[in-house]
């Protein structure tokens, strides 16, 4: 075997895999957003969960762009582990496209297709409007192109004529250990190259060439499945315990159904053969890919019809596996909960966890404004100390937030993405230093009360109960800015926020003018009416950095205070 014919494999292999890549991502920049809002709203019960789940996987060709998705979801509370775990069972029935899509490759001769879909995607990629088309023609030209030299190349290395290559593949009884070990071996396979979609082609170019019999192939197949488990496992690593758990079910689904088809295996792999219409004893090489990929199907379909009545004990054994280190999150920790899995492959859904991300951002700046109203009314010195250092705590938070998030934005910004996301990345730029803005505004609000309860003089009673009334005012922007920064888009209006905005304003030009009344009716004097207004125009400045947040979120023109 020549070196050249080695290259032409890995070559034909690395076409494959870009193509997939290419392919896929392209396809979520042209329904990424529709196919996450489908993933939100139809997952009512188990069962639309997880048709969910297939079709997704099957539109955007990547299971591991739909568990990001999921998992992303379950952090925010939009779904539940349960509904999480049917989506991922769908996911495992929509993958098995990509095997179709293969098994047909091989069948005829696919890279006839390829040299007009090349021609035509060039022309769509040099036209603004159709770009995304034209990548997607690019990524199933190379897939294809990869699949059909992949192919050419197997035929010509004419494996089945080299007595190393059948004597080693012979040595494997037809057994249960001889199933094991390549199942084994297709798990490791797929975990060191990192696509199952690549182990499936290098499975149909051996079974193809007549060297790898259908049931060895089978148990290749079958450790892919378990394979590709580990890779989300591993990546989930360094996440949160909801994200290990999504991993934890995936990786529990795939390999319940590798022990059940394994008891049942040669009777099951027959059934499959029946289907088909292939007799293993006269092996037919133009179906045994139809083969694989009928098996690769039925197998999660029925795995998926066994296990889907059980998703709340599977809820539970995941659960009850991976536990939290603490009985409750600490809060007050510095930690991006969302960005942070491992788990990003595509701008598209890079962009997704930096949204959510921003509205854990946008929940602490408001909890933190919760603590200033709580100092106060706080009259203990030491719990006052206490609270006043979990705010100071906050807004370095509030600091390291904004960078981490600035620092992913930027990574996410050098890839290529579509106009619609570049102009989501700008808007969320501005998000994320409005917001940073508005922890800042909660911090010298907290200072300027600490001056006030280190002082002699106390603010009178109508003094606080119009400071309560700020507070009350610039809370309600607080939470329609939350509202606004998690909801949908196209159903959202911000007349609310700006209604709110101008009644801040309005209350605080009208405490401005009695504070100056006051002073010189000798209510109080000059100083505690300096710490006083500092309160009120602080809380005018916030409501204007909530403003900021919710223009750049709409697309609005930026807000002049």
């Amino acid at each position: 075997m020549s070196i050249w014919v080695i290259l032409k494999l890995i070559g034909s292999l690395a076409l494959l895999m870009f193509g997939m890549k290419s392919m896929s991502e392209s396809l979520q920049k042209m329904a990424g957003p529709q196919l996450r809002h489908v993933l939100q709203a139809m997952t009512t019960n188990r069962f639309t969960g997880m048709f969910t789940g297939a079709f997704v996987t099957a539109a955007v060709q990547s299971s591991t762009a739909t568990t990001v998705m999921t998992v992303s979801f379950v952090n925010a509370g939009l779904l539940t582990l349960a509904q999480a775990i049917s989506i991922i069972m769908g996911a495992n029935i929509g993958t098995t496209f990509t095997a179709w899509i293969m098994s047909a490759g091989f069948s005829f001769n696919i890279t006839d297709f390829v040299w007009p879909a090349f021609f035509i995607g060039i022309l769509l990629i040099y036209s603004k409007n159709k770009r995304i088309i034209g990548d997607f023609l690019f990524g199933v030209s190379f897939l294809l192109l990869g699949l059909g030299t992949l192919k050419a190349t197997g035929t010509e290395m004419h494996l089945e004529s080299i007595p190393t290559v059948m004597n080693f593949f012979q040595q494997f009884d037809d057994n249960y250990l001889s199933y094991f070990i390549f199942l084994i071996i297709g798990g490791i396979m797929t975990v060191c190259v990192q696509s199952s979609a690549a182990v499936m082609a290098i499975t149909m170019t051996l079974c193809s060439t007549g060297v790898l019999p259908i049931y060895l192939g089978i148990a290749l197949v079958m450790g892919e499945n378990i394979g590709t488990t580990v890779t989300s496992n591993v990546a989930a690593l360094t996440a949160n315990v909801q994200a290990r758990r999504a991993a934890f079910a995936h990786m529990f689904f795939n390999i319940f159904g590798v022990v059940w088809v394994l008891i049942i295996f040669r009777h099951f792999i027959d059934m499959i053969c029946g289907i088909v219409g292939y007799d293993p004893a006269t092996p037919n090489p133009i179906l045994l890919p139809v083969v694989l990929a009928t098996f690769h199907t039925t197998f999660n379909v029925i795995n998926t019809a066994i296990l889907i009545g059980f998703i709340a004990w599977i809820e539970k054994l995941v659960c009850s596996v991976i536990t939290s280190n603490k009985s409750k999150e600490d809060e007050e920790d510095f930690r991006l909960s969302f960005i942070s899995s491992g788990l990003m492959h595509t701008p598209e859904l890079s962009v997704l966890e930096a949204q959510k991300e921003i509205c854990n951002f946008a929940d602490r700046t408001q909890r933190m404004f919760g603590f200033v109203r709580e100092l106060l009314e706080e009259k203990d010195d030491t719990a006052f100390v206490k609270l006043y250092s979990r705010i100071e705590k906050y807004e370095g938070i509030s600091d390291n937030m904004e960078v981490e998030i600035a620092k992913y934005l930027e990574q996410v910004s050098d890839r290529h993405l579509s106009d619609d996301t570049k102009a989501k990345i700008r808007a969320m730029m501005r998000e994320i230093t409005e917001i940073e803005s508005i922890g800042d505004s909660c911090y010298n609000i907290a200072r300027s009360i600490n001056r006030h309860h280190s002082s002699k003089n106390k603010f009178t009673d109508e003094q606080r109960e119009r400071i309560h009334q700020m507070f009350h005012l610039t809370n309600e922007s607080l939470s329609q800015m939350n509202v606004l920064l998690k909801g949908r888009k196209d159903f959202l209006n911000a007349n609310s926020s700006f209604n709110v905005e101008n009644e801040i304003n309005n209350y605080r030009n009208q405490l401005k003018e009695q504070n100056i009344s006051d002073i010189n009716d000798r209510k109080y004097d000059y100083i505690i009416g300096t710490m006083y207004m500092d309160v009120i125009n602080e809380c005018e400045k916030l409501g204007d950095y909530v403003v900021n947040v919710v223009e750049a979120r709409m697309g609005i023109k930026q807000h002049n205070a």
